[in-house]
């Protein structure tokens, strides 16, 4: 069974050095942990690590995508190259201070540039195709003024003229990333102009991580650069991972494939673009919002005109059009891709209505001028045709899976029965700017029902059901034993129903996690399942978890908070996160009270812990505290991202600690340091 005991707590000493680490209690999307170099727990030798080739039936499932799906379609492959001007020097690789490769093209050499349906058996066609269009990488063209930079990370960073200067959009994910496309592709190809602005389309870390390897922070403090956002920004770039970080950063390891071996029974792209870069996170707070539908900002001489889209593919997003060279960016809400309305990692559900409705508008607003569409993934569309019936697919692909799910459950319909009857209909599933690369009908309908209606499915016998280990062991039982439930599975295996033998060979490894047999029968049905896959995604959560069935858990090498991160993350962030940390059967019966004040923001906190539950007051401190710390908010980031201690602060008098400072190691005590290699496919 899972342990619901922390696996360690801060004592007196650990607080005093320091060791009350936030970086363990906030992972970012796209974590840059570089899993591919993280060591697999040990496993036992007996179980056969061997990955398998496709089946009979896997062979069969994807000849079908081959048959039934426009492979003669070139265009894609045309507009993919068009305007191209330059490429990063072989091998392709983008190095950090250390010389550890961030990113590197050329570990995908094996896709190969020949025929676009030529897949090997192990990978669906149409993800095959996917995956050669993302291999396309370098300096392109979108039309005068405006150029892109694809294939250096996973989302795209585009380059605008303006008067005086470049504007740049969504610098990347890594500061290494953007610094080398910067100086080895942008700079001589386009020329030596200064960065006039910054625009984060959206709050995802895929879209101002790279930040720092292009702008100085002086030049943003003595205005030389402006950094522009859409309102509420900041606090959904760092927010939307502060509950659920841990959890968030290991499931992205799944849904990224971080782990797997490159190669076709491995990772082969990540859907949206080829992979995640593994370098340095950073984030320069934005000095400008834009706010409204319809709202004017002029940048460099170059006006945009914005039309918001909050809760759509982010919290926080913004799409702009730019008349003077009558170009649409659609940010991250239009791309070659049905993105996810539930994204695999975890996150709230987004609203399919509200994204089509957010299309509808651009189209209104701009189709009629509009002659080419870019975004941050991917490439653009262009000539005003096609960027409208591109725009209006998008739009009617969200709206169809929000409406006809709830069309469904109207009817009575559970979320499961809706997700296997949907299907897209033809004139949208024969674009393949909507097929299943990242995101996928049949998650993105079950999202829709939970975003209305709940994880409840209104079926008394799933109100309250048992956990997977209890309910595993009732089910072998039922079944007449393990030995007799692998044998049927073996069976139906071999009948090729994997999806049935991966539900119920799960069963088995939850009831009894030492039986490798069953581990390797739930690897094989995974392995095929995954080969099937046409989302990315689900190929990399399918593989990923063979993998670690077979050969243990990867353990990730933990990187410590960066300063960027820290200073934006607010004071009641940190204490919303230290309530998620708080082991309640440790605190039980027990009460702690204390204050902190910071000298330099002049911000006050009144903290207390109640009820096996931390409370905070803001704006006010407790008299009857039981104990004070009192020091610069700054100091706080230092001792929290690991560059210092309380216990020097407070020596050196940039810290004050009154009344009983055994009480704020108590306090520590009750926090829990999470696992960030927490198991998945085992109990």
């Amino acid at each position: 069974m899972r342990d619901d005991e922390p696996r360690s707590g801060i004592g007196r000493a650990e607080f005093l050095r320091g060791g009350a680490s936030v970086g363990l209690m906030i992972g970012l999307t796209g974590s840059s942990a570089n899993l591919a170099d993280a060591a697999p727990a040990a496993i036992d030798a007996q179980l056969d690590s061997t990955i398998k080739q496709a089946t009979p039936a896997t062979l069969a499932a994807n000849a079908a995508y081959r048959r039934t799906l426009p492979f003669d379609q070139t265009q894609d492959f045309e507009d993919a190259r068009r305007g191209f001007l330059a490429a990063l020097p072989d091998p392709q690789a983008i190095r950090d201070a250390s010389g550890r490769a961030v990113w590197d093209l050329a570990q995908f050499g094996f896709i190969g540039a020949g025929a676009q349906d030529d897949a090997p058996d192990t990978v669906n066609p149409s993800l095959w195709r996917n995956a050669k269009l993302n291999m396309n990488h370098g300096l392109y063209e979108v039309v005068d003024g405006i150029w892109q930079v694809r294939g250096y990370d996973l989302s795209v960073m585009t380059v605008i003229r303006g008067e005086s200067g470049w504007i740049v959009v969504d610098p990347l994910a890594s500061a290494e990333t953007a610094s080398a496309v910067w100086k080895l592709l942008v700079a001589p190809h386009l020329g030596e102009r200064p960065i006039r602005a910054v625009i984060y389309t959206h709050s995802h870390v895929d879209h101002f991580g790279g930040v720092r390897g292009i702008v100085e922070q002086a030049d943003v403090d003595s205005g030389k650069i402006k950094i522009y956002a859409p309102i509420g920004f900041t606090e959904a770039a760092i927010g939307e991972n502060v509950i659920a970080g841990t959890a968030m950063a290991r499931r992205a390891g799944y849904m990224y494939g971080s782990s797997l071996p490159r190669g076709s029974t491995g990772l082969v792209d990540a859907g949206l673009g080829k992979t995640v870069s593994t370098g340095s996170v950073t984030l320069i707070a934005p000095t400008h919002y834009v706010g409204a539908t319809g709202e004017r900002v002029t940048i460099d001489g170059v006006e945009l005109q914005a039309i918001m889209a909050p809760e759509s593919e982010a919290p926080s997003e913004f799409m702009f059009y730019l008349p003077t060279f009558r170009a649409f960016c659609a940010a991250e809400d239009a791309t070659h891709t049905l993105h996810n309305l539930y994204t695999l990692r975890g996150a709230k559900v987004r609203d399919g209505l509200l994204w089509s409705k957010y299309l509808q508008q651009a189209i209104d607003m701009f189709g009629a001028d509009a002659q080419v569409v870019f975004a941050s993934h991917f490439w653009p569309v262009w000539d005003n045709p096609r960027v409208v019936e591109f725009l209006k697919a998008q739009r009617d692909m969200y709206r169809y899976l929000h409406d006809q799910t709830f069309r469904l459950a109207n009817g009575g319909w559970t979320p499961l029965e809706i997700g296997e009857a949907l299907r897209l209909p033809e004139a949208l599933a024969r674009h393949w700017y909507c097929r299943s690369y990242y995101g996928a009908v049949y998650h993105d309908a079950v999202a829709q029902y939970n975003l209305r209606l709940g994880f409840f499915d209104g079926v008394p016998a799933n109100l309250h059901r048992l956990t997977p280990v209890e309910a595993g062991k009732r089910y072998v039982e039922y079944m007449g034993g393990a030995e007799a439930t692998l044998r049927r599975a073996k069976q139906d295996f071999d009948k090729a129903e994997y999806r049935w033998v991966a539900e119920a060979v799960n069963h088995v490894v939850f009831a009894d996690p030492a039986n490798l047999a069953a581990k390797q029968l739930l690897a094989d049905a995974y392995e095929q399942l995954g080969y099937q896959a046409e989302s990315a995604s689900w190929r990399n959560f399918y593989l990923t978890g063979a993998m670690e069935l077979r050969n243990g858990i990867a353990k990730p090498p933990i990187k410590p908070l960066s300063a960027d991160t820290m200073r934006s993350i607010t004071f009641d962030m940190v204490l919303d996160s230290l309530g998620v940390r708080l082991n309640a059967q440790k605190a039980e019966g027990k009460t702690i009270s204390f204050n902190v004040v910071f000298t330099d923001t002049g911000e006050k906190f009144a903290v207390g812990v109640e009820n096996s539950a931390l409370h905070y007051s803001k704006g006010r401190t407790a008299e009857d505290a039981d104990v004070s710390l009192t020091l610069k908010r700054s100091t706080l980031d230092a001792v929290l991202i690991g560059a210092t201690s309380i216990e020097k602060q407070v020596l050196v008098g940039e810290a004050k600690i009154s009344g009983d400072p055994l009480k704020l190691a108590q306090f520590f005590s009750w926090i829990v340091n999470f696992d960030t290699a927490f198991p998945i496919v085992t109990p």
